[in-house]
């Protein structure tokens, strides 16, 4: 809660985390959802990635990579 002058104390992630888990069942999930939809740091880039080629439609299907079939090319950045 802010103080007088309108700012907010300083909490350590200890903090968060401890006042998290006090919360009801369905405000903690209210809060892990708000989390997975703004913070995609925990994502892993190769991840991210991936998931590029594939709405780009640039992806293949197992059996033709073991082939020996090459992928199809990312574009330049």
């Amino acid at each position: 809660m802010p103080g007088k002058d309108g700012i907010l104390p300083l909490v350590s992630a200890q903090e968060i985390i401890e006042q998290i888990k006090a919360l009801p069942a369905n405000e903690r999930a209210e809060v892990a959802k708000f989390v997975v939809e703004n913070d995609d740091s925990w994502i892993p880039e190769s991840f991210k990635e991936g998931m590029a080629d594939a709405e780009a439609g640039r992806f293949a299907d197992m059996e033709t990579v073991l082939s020996g079939a090459k992928p199809p090319s990312r574009p330049a950045e």
